[in-house]
């Protein structure tokens, strides 16, 4: 169907990483929600106005530190990892804190993964399942089931 180095879009491989986002947002929504009820309830005015500014921020602040975590210690998040997802450097290594990083900051808020995203899918790369901010990091995510 498709080809990882050059070619078409493998559109399996990115409704994959679609279903693992998912999953792993999910995870992350728990302790968001524990930390926005309890700013919540210390101050009402952030309950009314603050979720809908600094929420989104605190959430972003929370994946990224779980995607970057997960990433460097199992090679993958949870939700990568039930769909036999991994994440590695282009040569097959072991992702450091500092380019799981720079995979990962896109996720700080949903807009930025949408067009990091966006640009991975319109512009031609090296290997076709990376994200932009994977080609800048030197990472990609590989079927490993």
């Amino acid at each position: 169907m498709t080809t990882s180095s050059g070619g078409q879009i493998d559109w399996m491989h990115w409704l994959v990483r679609l279903v693992a986002l998912i999953i792993d947002s999910i995870i992350c929504f728990v302790p968001y929600i524990i930390i926005y009820l309890i700013i919540a309830v210390a101050d009402t005015h952030f309950f009314i106005y603050g979720g809908f500014v600094v929420g989104p921020f605190i959430f972003g602040i929370i994946e990224v530190l779980y995607f970057v975590f997960l990433d460097v210690s199992w090679g993958a998040t949870v939700g990568k990892r039930i769909l036999g997802l991994k994440v590695q450097t282009v040569n097959g290594g072991k992702v450091p804190y500092d380019k799981a990083f720079i995979r990962n900051i896109s996720k700080i808020y949903w807009l930025f993964l949408l067009i990091d995203w966006l640009i991975a899918i319109v512009t031609p790369g090296t290997d076709r399942r990376q994200k932009y901010s994977d080609r800048i990091a030197g990472t990609t995510i590989v079927q490993v089931k």
